[in-house]
């Protein structure tokens, strides 16, 4: 055990004098070999040249009738006829008769009016009669003055002719109660919900279907407030004679069943932002919906959901960039002398796509379309490709970088 120890301070010695020789002797590779100072990094890019681009703006909203109503009778009695188009989802044209009331009662009233009209006009001329008659008396009598008006009757007459427009009045109302034992369309649409039907008996009061128009159907779209400035919105005062024709484009698109699409229009500008939203909306219209003129599939139906792109300005001279190239919304790189270079940038608009450069890039400048990581500015790398074009002097480069090298270790053996 003694010993052990006095060997100790002796065996700690001999290793620390190893392993000074060994470091000594065999340098770390770090220090044996300087790192390359070729770029180690290939990036494709893209030159920057200012274009004219037209912008769209993207939005979305429930498809809804240009006009709908609540269908219900101005007379009561039972239903004895319904239309076949009287039904969910039938088409109906204007003026078709939809529903037809049991009319024999207002057949009926329209005898009584037309006894009673006559009684009436026979009565006024009756008192015409009775009036020709005082004139005749009051002259035999020598009078020479005009003669009253009680005399001549005026009172009793006023009277017979009120009972003869009274009369009248009162067939007028029958007829028209007999007219309105046809209920007609009032425009060209379509049955939403249908209430009644054959044999029921109804009043003025009761509901028959809920109706919509066809000719055209309407989507209230929201705009973002940053979109606002690059849309031409349609504002028209009593004054302005804005045509149709000037008004933005908009393509309807659903992807309810298949990808389907409708072309359309922006017709107005409501007058007010939305409380709720803050956002401003604006109609949208897709003429004759359910025409032939519409896309195959399934046709739009009222309270569908879709999206809608809207034609926006056309934007002049303008710079475009991918969204794949903004890192944080707020820098891109670009390469210089064969060296990145972050550049801050200001973002005019974007979409999901791409954005607009206010500020930070100019054009011929080299944008690094290769995703990139926390690089620093001043990395050297190597263009693989512009605009879409690989570099091939370079590839040609490398390969005569490479033979060189290779004939240089070919010399060094031979010469070992």
């Amino acid at each position: 055990m003694k010993l052990n120890k006095k060997l100790l301070p002796i065996i700690v010695i001999f290793v620390f004098v190893s392993l000074s020789y060994l470091v000594k002797n065999n340098p770390p590779t770090a220090k044996r070999f300087k790192p390359s100072s070729a770029p180690q990094l290939n990036v494709d890019v893209q030159t920057m040249i200012a274009k004219d681009v037209p912008l769209t703006i993207n939005s979305y909203g429930n498809v809804r009738p240009r006009t709908q109503s609540h269908l219900f009778p101005q007379v009561s009695g039972q239903i004895i006829y319904i239309s076949p188009n009287f039904r969910e989802g039938g088409f109906f044209d204007k003026g078709e008769v939809l529903v037809r009331i049991d009319q024999r009662d207002y057949r009926a009233e329209i005898d009584i009016a037309k006894a009673n009209l006559y009684n009436a006009e026979q009565k006024l001329s009756e008192e015409n009669a009775r009036v020709e008659q005082a004139k005749q008396d009051w002259q035999r009598l020598g009078n020479t003055e005009s003669a009253p008006d009680l005399v001549l009757r005026k009172p009793q007459l006023n009277a017979a002719q009120a009972g003869v427009y009274s009369a009248k009045a009162a067939l007028q109302k029958a007829e028209l109660a007999l007219e309105r034992t046809q209920i007609v369309a009032p425009y060209q649409g379509r049955i939403l919900t249908k209430d009644v039907d054959v044999g029921q008996v109804i009043s003025s009061g009761t509901r028959l279907a809920e109706i919509y128009a066809v000719d055209y159907v309407e989507i209230r779209l929201p705009l973002k407030n940053k979109d606002l400035p690059y849309i031409n919105l349609p504002e028209l005062g009593r004054d302005d004679q804005q045509e149709q024709a000037d008004f933005p484009k908009a393509t309807i698109l659903s992807a309810l069943v298949d990808e389907q699409t409708w072309p359309g229009k922006i017709v107005r500008t409501e007058g007010a932002f939305d409380e709720n939203s803050q956002q401003l909306f604006v109609i949208a219209q897709v003429d004759d919906p359910y025409g032939v003129n519409t896309s195959q599939g399934l046709p739009i139906k009222i309270g569908q959901y879709v999206s809608a792109k809207i034609a926006g300005k056309v934007i002049k001279n303008a710079l475009v960039v991918p969204n794949r190239t903004i890192y944080q919304g707020s820098y891109a790189y670009i390469v210089e002398d064969n060296k990145l270079v972050r550049k801050a940038i200001d973002i005019a608009w974007q979409n999901e796509t791409f954005a607009l450069v206010k500020s930070g890039l100019n054009e011929q400048d080299l944008l690094v379309l290769t995703p990139l990581g926390q690089i620093n500015s001043g990395t050297p790398v190597n263009i693989a490709s512009v605009d879409g074009i690989a570099r091939k002097a370079n590839k040609q480069r490398t390969k005569g970088k490479r033979k060189d090298n290779n004939q240089l270790a070919q010399g060094k053996g031979d010469k070992s």
